[in-house]
């Protein structure tokens, strides 16, 4: 990536599940892209909403892919959410925490004191994901919450990308307390912007450039911070979600692969009566948005056809838009 291609980025933050590995397996190209990137000067650093690993167990994950990376370049909710913790309840006060070691071990490093169980009477619930978190550890932090503790979730996802599909996130155990407590908790990773200012500084970027799976968290999180976005589409987020999405969810750039950034990016162009990009030309006739020239499933015309969207200043139900450039 450099400044010819991309402008002057002088940091690509990256998401990683669904956008550098599924589960236990590098996605397709990614790693190859990121090494590539380095070797060209550009600092890469991690923002994830994952704060169930410590960040030498995701250092060591991504070496095993030949992804080179230092523990304190991976930036995860854990340390956003035990920085706000501070700002709520004494030092050195009794937390209960959800979640995994890499939690437990951000929660300790932050001055706080460990506990289980509700009988202690926590300061605070400090709640993120693991797969291990059980039916107990969830009625727990409901009980602490209903005796006035501070709750801070790290992260609401809704959905965590796996080998074998998508598996429920956070955001389905936050669900759970809060169906019980009647209340929200105080959420700090993406897209709240919190987490990508702690990026920026931690790097002393000046313009920083995020990608990232979802539209929901990542490029949703990155407009809140006034961060230029890359979608990429080899995790959650679809076709059809991102032709739909409002303004504050709408990516810089789409690509289809981490690869495409070791390119010259084809951004749409405007014609007469709509865009084109890369060999796809979408136009805007009364209502319908069509593909007049070129294949409506490739990246180009989804380009395009965005463009077309975003620009007609009308919301996407007023739209009759060709239903094969989102299915």
């Amino acid at each position: 990536m450099t400044a010819r291609v991309w402008g002057n980025y002088d940091v690509l933050l990256a998401d990683l599940d669904g956008v550098v590995y599924e589960g236990d397996a590098a996605i397709e190209g990614a790693p190859e892209a990121i090494r590539a990137l380095k070797s060209q000067g550009l600092p890469v650093g991690y923002v994830t909403n994952n704060s169930s690993r410590k960040p030498e167990a995701i250092a060591m994950q991504l070496a095993g892919f030949d992804v080179p990376c230092e523990p304190e370049d991976i930036i995860g909710s854990g340390k956003t959410a035990v920085d706000i913790l501070k700002t709520m309840i004494p030092a050195g006060a009794k937390v209960l925490v959800v979640g995994g070691d890499g939690l437990r071990a951000r929660v300790t490093e932050g001055g706080f004191e460990l506990v289980s169980d509700s009988k202690d009477n926590p300061a605070a619930v400090i709640q993120g994901f693991a797969p291990d978190v059980s039916w107990r550890d969830l009625a727990e932090a409901a009980f602490s919450i209903q005796k006035g503790a501070k709750w801070v979730a790290t992260n609401q996802d809704w959905t965590l990308p796996q080998e074998k599909g998508l598996a429920p996130g956070n955001g389905t155990l936050v669900s759970a307390v809060h169906t019980a407590v009647g209340q929200l908790p105080v959420v700090a990773g993406k897209p709240e912007p919190a987490i990508f200012h702690t990026a920026v500084e931690h790097f002393g970027a000046k313009n920083a450039l995020f990608i990232g799976d979802r539209i929901d968290t990542d490029i949703t999180g990155a407009n809140r911070a006034a961060i230029d976005s890359v979608l990429v589409l080899t995790g959650v987020s679809t076709r059809k979600e991102v032709i739909g999405i409002k303004a504050e969810g709408r990516p810089t750039y789409i690509i289809g692969s981490m690869s495409e950034l070791l390119e010259p990016y084809k951004a749409p162009k405007k014609t007469k009566r709509g865009f084109s990009c890369d060999g796809a030309e979408v136009e805007l006739l009364d209502n319908k948005v069509v593909v007049a020239i070129g294949d409506p499933k490739s990246l180009g015309a989804l380009k395009a056809a965005c463009a077309v969207i975003y620009g007609s200043g009308l919301p996407i139900y007023a739209l009759d838009v060709e239903v094969a450039l989102y299915e």
